[in-house]
């Protein structure tokens, strides 16, 4: 309830700072401002519950204030996620937007998704361990079915949409993945456009204890394992010596970009978070004998609902993105089923044009340890090297 409380609240500011702008940019309003900013105010609510009947009123030829509304509008989605990940925040799996897609999905899709939703009664590693089913059916044929593979290992923001041109499963499971462990020089590079994710845990200000630690314990996996991995260690949302992550992306994808530069060899670019979910969720199953934490891999679509493409944001490796994600959540579901929450899809880019072969990872959340995310960083060593060197070990 909080959570769409708050989201409602940053909607309905986001409209009424638009509506004043355009308000402002009009010449004629005059003294009745304020009865136009009312009027506005009421149009938006009506199209946003009432769509059936601001069609039917809608005005023929559309304003200069309404097309600044609208505009606004668009960068609602954007606004949700920065909300979504402040320290502390809301799952990206808000309980209504994860109702609503669950009653599209099949029982047993429901059942496996709602222990990861917020304010769901999550168990506790050893009794979440038994209610997990043994495997998923991960069969070609199974996966060829498009309402099948959407329903069992995707999760679908409201803000973005996807069909089959996109999630074919013979065109995902059939780009590789490999890497070439031939030429000598740097293959993966793991950085954090939010270096300030902590746990419940964490010594505050201990990079050690945070995300970047954690980042830091992959790496050494991952090198153990004879994939020589890079870790980028700088700070983005950082401004000012203020947390303010309005622009990390922006910055972040800067900096990216001359790593890559500086290290052509570098096949592989994973973006490692931590979820922000409801305090009482706890994302946490059990691997090896151990607590450890959930992870979920997430896929920038660079598409809206509303407008479809969004052409200033081009990423031409979509489907490598969606491939790699893909084939990471059919090695977890194969191997450590309980590990992997749904792919999560959403509209933006998140940097994921910057190589074929990028992840952006939600491990965990701020309910979990450090100890639960280290041991959630063997698991997902061990899946990269089997999706990156083509082995199983």
């Amino acid at each position: 309830m909080t959570q769409n409380i708050s989201r409602v609240k940053t909607a309905v500011s986001a409209v009424f700072l638009a509506v004043l702008f355009a308000a402002a940019g009009i010449a004629g309003y005059g003294r009745e401002w304020r009865f136009h900013i009312q009027e506005e105010l009421y149009g938006y609510a009506g199209q946003m519950y009432l769509p059936a009947l601001s069609w039917i009123n809608r005005t023929p030829e559309a304003g200069f204030g309404e097309w600044m509304t609208r505009r606004a509008l668009d960068w609602l989605p954007l606004v949700s996620y920065i909300d979504d990940h402040e320290t502390g925040g809301t799952s990206l799996e808000d309980p209504e937007t994860l109702g609503k897609i669950l009653k599209a999905q099949s029982d047993r899709a429901a059942a496996a998704s709602v222990q990861d939703s917020p304010g769901g009664e999550e168990k506790e590693s050893g009794e979440a361990e038994e209610t997990v089913s043994p495997s998923v059916d991960t069969s070609i044929g199974k996966l060829r079915d498009f309402d099948y593979l959407l329903s069992h290992f995707y999760t679908v923001d409201s803000s973005t949409t996807i069909d089959e041109s996109l999630l074919d499963a013979d065109d995902l499971l059939g780009r590789s993945m490999k890497i070439d462990t031939k030429s000598e020089g740097p293959k993966v590079l793991i950085y954090h456009t939010h270096s300030q994710e902590e746990f419940a845990d964490s010594t505050p200000g201990d990079p050690a204890t945070s995300i970047v630690g954690v980042g830091a314990y992959l790496t050494e996996l991952l090198n153990g394992k004879g994939i020589e991995t890079i870790h980028d260690t700088g700070v983005y949302d950082i401004i000012d010596g203020k947390l303010d992550r309005s622009n990390a992306y922006g910055y972040a994808g800067d900096a990216v970009e001359k790593i890559l530069e500086e290290y052509p060899t570098i096949e592989v670019v994973i973006d490692l978070h931590r979820d922000g979910v409801a305090e009482g969720t706890r994302l946490v199953t059990e691997a090896g004998g151990k607590p450890t934490a959930k992870i979920m891999f997430f896929n920038g679509l660079s598409r809206s609902r509303t407008n479809g493409a969004i052409d200033y944001l081009p990423n031409p490796y979509i489907r490598d993105n969606l491939a790699f994600s893909l084939q990471m959540q059919l090695a977890a579901e194969n191997r450590y089923p309980g590990f992997v929450r749904h792919i999560y899809l959403r509209a933006y880019r998140y940097n994921l044009h910057l190589m074929p072969k990028s992840l952006l990872i939600e491990a965990g959340a701020q309910t979990n340890t450090v100890e639960e995310m280290n041991n959630a960083m063997e698991v997902l060593s061990e899946l990269l090297a089997e999706v990156l060197l083509g082995t199983e070990e």
